[in-house]
């Protein structure tokens, strides 16, 4: 029998070995945890099959996903600066496309439910982000080394996502949380934060240009890899000429970790230190700055990562709208005495 139980591992094991056309083929596969018997031995008949159709010359081997995801992490993602994270996820999610052919892409996308150790579904996010890795290394692997015969990409329907935050904070509730932080670098990266809308890992990367008010920042500390400037508000101007507060050292963490424990003393515990980020959109915005310059500013690389905040710009148009014909109150005229 092909399949057994793999005592060691405590997984069901594929094994071939038959003589086919006067050559001897041999295969040995580890199944993924979890398997059933009756799923090991539906995997038996789908391989052991395909085997034979290749050894006779019938078709092509099929690419492994497990091959592509290999040659992806060894050619192209470490120079991605999301390196480390692309090879723990990849990781992570490996029981999931272990043995199978690039053919079963679209079925793993849909079925792929994986939960956390509490044995709660994992957020939609994290998911979409793990086969959004998974799509890329097939989609490299063909393009770039040709495995398979066509893009294994093309019909696999990724999870849709809603976790988009709308939360803004004014520059009233700024304040009340900024007065619950210690003075210091760490108050200070969060003021930078909130006027520049600068990301809290960019704020401590930023640079100042000698000759000019603008904030730099280099393509290598930017999320989508381009550089940009920032003009420097004059409510942080003193900031950056103070030396005991510039530049600020504090880490995303401890910068985070303060601004929470600020928002939850000045009763906003519902904030988040990136809320600072969309709260710059929302006061551009309400100041009449269209969604182009303000994509500008945020550094957004496409159009629609700005489109979240549309539904601001609309409601800013409403009240312009409103304006028209809008009777305004007259100075009653006085009677010559």
């Amino acid at each position: 029998m092909p399949i057994r139980f793999d005592t060691r591992n405590q997984r069901w094991r594929f094994e071939f070995d038959q003589v086919i056309a006067g050559q001897r083929q041999r295969a040995s596969r580890l199944l993924p945890k979890g398997y059933t018997k009756a799923e090991a031995q539906k995997f038996d008949l789908e391989e052991t099959k395909r085997l034979h159709a290749v050894a006779a010359g019938v078709s092509k081997p099929e690419p492994l996903i497990e091959d592509a995801v290999l040659l992806y992490l060894k050619h192209h993602a470490p120079a991605l600066k999301s390196f480390d994270n692309i090879v723990r996820e990849l990781k992570a999610c490996y029981e999931a496309y272990a043995g199978k052919p690039f053919s079963a892409l679209p079925a793993i996308a849909l079925s792929y439910k994986p939960v956390d150790d509490n044995k709660k579904p994992m957020a939609a996010a994290t998911v979409r982000n793990r086969l959004s890795y998974l799509r890329a290394a097939c989609r490299y692997a063909w393009k770039h080394h040709g495995l398979g015969d066509s893009n294994p990409a093309e019909r696999v329907s990724m999870p849709k996502v809603r976790n988009e935050r709308h939360v803004y904070l004014g520059r009233p509730e700024f304040l009340a949380i900024c007065r619950r932080i210690k003075p210091g670098k760490t108050r200070a990266a969060i003021r930078i934060a909130f006027y520049s809308g600068m990301r809290a890992a960019e704020v401590g990367q930023a640079k100042v240009h000698a000759e000019s008010d603008v904030f730099e920042l280099d393509g290598q500390h930017t999320k989508n890899g381009m550089p940009r400037v920032v003009p420097i508000h004059h409510r942080i101007a003193h900031i950056v000429r103070n030396p005991s507060l510039w530049p600020v050292q504090p880490t995303k963490w401890t910068v985070s970790k303060s601004f929470k424990a600020g928002a939850r003393a000045a009763g906003y515990g519902h904030a988040r230190l990136h809320d600072l980020r969309h709260s710059t959109a929302s006061e551009m915005i309400n100041a009449g700055v269209d969604l182009y310059t303000v994509g500008g500013v945020l550094g957004h690389k496409s159009a629609i990562s700005t489109k979240r905040y549309s539904h601001l710009a609309t409601q800013t148009l409403q009240s312009a709208v409103a304006l028209v014909g809008k009777k305004t109150r007259t100075t009653p005229k006085r009677k010559a005495p």
